[in-house]
């Protein structure tokens, strides 16, 4: 059906068919885990800490530590491996270049035969592959022979911020949650906390995913209670070791 700009609508226009709108959910995604790991590993250590004493400034610097270690981890981790992937990418891209301007005439053919193994015909094929190539031909051989668009290589820069902003931001709950309460209501109110933000982002994620929301949320949530539980324990029992 074709609409008055002479355009054929989209029938599904909620389905994420560009490649740029996948690239930003994938990116939302990552977001999510971030900060899970941020709500996770520092809840971990705060509630650790807190049930070994109820000084709040060791709590205060151990939280601070913890957040400042984790996020400069989670950015230099993301770096390299974001880096590691680019370098293997342009390497891939640089070859492609090498071998259009050494072998135009096979790289055509080659192209044509990719189009013929998506099921068109011999002619179409072809036809599909010399007009792309008169168009852009490095375009269409990245995209076609490597599943690459060459204007959208992931910078590892801001891979790097944007775990380590969304570690930060995760982070910060447990830690204002650990810090805000009277003592007797820090581990509780921490919990609680927790474990509701947790089920949020698990949701989101499973949303994000496409997954159902039934499995994700209590595996996030039984995972950073899990983790919650375990350092308490291990700070009760140092902190009773140590009276």
């Amino acid at each position: 059906m074709v609409d008055s700009t002479g355009t054929t609508p989209d029938p599904h226009p909620h389905e994420p068919h560009s490649g740029g709108l996948a690239s930003r959910l994938n990116w939302l995604r990552a977001g999510v885990l971030g900060a899970n790991d941020g709500i996770v590993s520092t809840a971990g250590l705060v509630v650790g800490v807190a049930a070994a004493t109820t000084e709040t400034d060791q709590i205060f610097t151990a939280g601070i530590a913890g957040l400042t270690a984790g996020a400069i981890s989670m950015a230099v981790g993301e770096y390299i491996s974001v880096s590691t992937q680019r370098d293997s990418e342009q390497a891939l891209l640089a070859k492609e270049r090498r071998e259009l301007r050494d072998e135009p005439d096979f790289e055509l053919e080659e192209l044509a035969g990719i189009y013929r193994g998506k099921g068109l015909s011999e002619q179409t094929a072809r036809q599909v592959a010399e007009e792309l190539t008169a168009h852009d031909a490095f375009t269409a051989h990245a995209e076609a022979e490597l599943g690459l668009d060459p204007r959208a290589l992931t910078n590892p820069w801001m891979a790097a911020f944007s775990s380590a902003v969304a570690f930060t931001v995760g982070a910060l709950l447990p830690l204002i949650a650990i810090l805000l309460p009277p003592v007797a209501a820090r581990i509780p109110v921490t919990f609680a906390a927790v474990l509701v933000a947790l089920a949020l982002t698990g949701s989101l994620s499973a949303r994000l995913g496409g997954s159902r929301r039934a499995r994700a949320i209590p595996r996030v949530v039984i995972g950073g209670a899990l983790a919650m539980i375990v350092t308490y324990g291990i700070g009760q029992l140092f902190g009773v070791s140590g009276i």
